[in-house]
């Protein structure tokens, strides 16, 4: 039998009311009583009642995390991030992958309604900000990526274009003047990408250098694979490159190992950046320069937002919150 709330609060030397507080994510109760009551729940290995939850609060104890690719490195670390905060705050995660599609983006969310889960965040890749808000007596709701939903959604993001001419002005830095841009994605609804190209050109144009259709290739996927073709296609083409700003992590290393293939060095011959900082990009040879978005932060206001909006039955304006980035400068620039 698994130990109770009352056998933690006399393990711990506290009231029931404050095991509870600290099982809820409370936030006024002292840091050293909280450390002091999460030791007891950990050595009796209490586990809180979901249903009972339910019941007193009107909560499942659930939330659901949908994204476009479970085995995207980027997508696989920031589920793990959000599963973690999640638990933090009493949820367990359920994780859904949708595929990028607008079918099984909308199926998803018509398949939570009627509170079988508190709430959903969502990665979206296909569906409009029309497709978003048309969602009556729906379950809460925060966005993750470029997809704001015309601002009557919670919306957690990075700046995109920011962090694009953040990553290409440095690549100027570096004395590169023909610089490609690979991961441009026009069937996409989402924006990431639109947003990534117009802050790469903006760095152009701000080094007085011109943005060059030829030199700025879409793809299907953000895969290594798509990376590699990409910089194939721009090795056989008539412009000569120095540099390449990729979209993802996953590009930039399909595109590092067609370089190497080619014979050319990195950075010597071509200089490479990516996005998202995934742990291969950290251990790669060369090891990748790359854009980190603050994925702990992402996690941490994202749940944030849907905790708000649960207490406050949805009562809550929503909020667009852009996290931190920095540019991580390594081997390959």
């Amino acid at each position: 039998m698994s130990a109770t709330l009352r056998q933690v609060a006399e393990r711990a030397g506290v009231s029931v009311r404050t095991v509870s507080n600290v099982v809820s994510g409370f936030a006024l109760v002292a840091p050293e009583t909280r450390t002091r009551v999460q030791a007891a729940i950990d050595e009796l290995q209490y586990r809180p009642n979901a249903a009972a939850r339910h019941l007193r609060g009107g909560r499942s104890g659930l939330v659901a995390l949908a994204v476009p690719e479970i085995a995207s490195p980027y997508f696989g670390e920031l589920a793990g991030l959000l599963a973690e905060e999640a638990e933090r705050r009493s949820w367990l995660t359920l994780i859904q992958q949708t595929g990028g599609n607008a079918r099984d983006e909308r199926a998803l969310l018509d398949g939570v309604r009627g509170q079988v889960v508190d709430g959903v965040i969502l990665s979206p890749w296909a569906l409009s900000p029309g497709d978003l808000t048309r969602r009556p007596e729906a379950v809460p709701l925060v966005l993750l990526g470029e997809q704001d939903a015309g601002g009557m959604l919670d919306h957690v993001t990075v700046d995109s274009i920011a962090a694009a001419r953040e990553a290409t002005r440095h690549l100027i830095e570096r004395g590169r003047t023909r610089i490609a841009a690979i991961g441009l994605q026009p069937h996409l609804e989402n924006g990431t990408a639109a947003r990534r190209l117009e802050g790469y050109r903006q760095a152009l144009s701000e080094a007085g250098l011109p943005a060059d259709p030829v030199l700025e290739i879409p793809v299907d996927r953000l895969h290594r694979r798509d990376g590699a073709d990409a910089l194939a296609q721009l090795l056989s083409g008539p412009v000569q490159i120095d540099a390449v700003f990729c979209f993802s992590d996953q590009l930039a290393l399909g595109a590092m190992r067609t370089a190497l293939q080619h014979g050319l060095t990195i950075p010597g011959d071509i200089a490479v950046v990516g996005f998202d900082d995934v742990e291969d990009g950290r251990f790669s040879t060369p090891s990748l320069t790359t854009i980190s978005p603050d994925k702990e932060a992402i996690a941490r206001e994202a749940l944030a937002c849907l905790d708000d909006r649960v207490g406050a039955n949805g009562q809550v304006p929503a909020r667009r919150i852009v996290v931190g980035h920095q540019l991580l400068v390594r081997d390959s620039s």
